[in-house]
């Protein structure tokens, strides 16, 4: 989506990060490179740790969402989301990371013969 609805997403890149073009491209690609790399089980670990450093990356992001919804005056429910998304960033990190460890070994001594 960072291609598709480029002008949405420059819109909420805060000020404050320089090159917001630069950024909202270089983090599309990022992420539809950890995307596939999560398909690769030898990089799956690497890919994680890359989509969650992406996600602490673009959460200033996310809050410069709900300042613009603030300013607009956005419907009540739709800033309600906004601010429902900001936890969720954690959510989404925890998930990355537990989806993306190693299996457990299961000793031979606890398992069923």
């Amino acid at each position: 989506m960072h291609f598709v609805a480029f002008g949405y997403y420059l819109e909420i890149m805060p000020k404050y990060i320089p090159f917001g073009r630069e950024v909202v491209y270089v983090t599309g690609v990022l992420e539809i490179v950890g995307g596939v790399a999560l398909l690769v089980p030898s990089l799956r670990r690497a890919a994680g740790i890359g989509l969650i450093l992406l996600l602490i990356a673009v959460f200033p992001a996310n809050v410069q969402m709900l300042i613009n919804a603030r300013k607009q005056a956005t419907p009540m429910l739709e800033e309600l989301l906004l601010w429902l998304r900001l936890p969720v960033q954690a959510l989404l990190i925890v998930w990355v990371w537990n989806s993306t460890r190693p299996p457990e070994r299961v000793s031979r001594s606890k398992s069923w013969r």
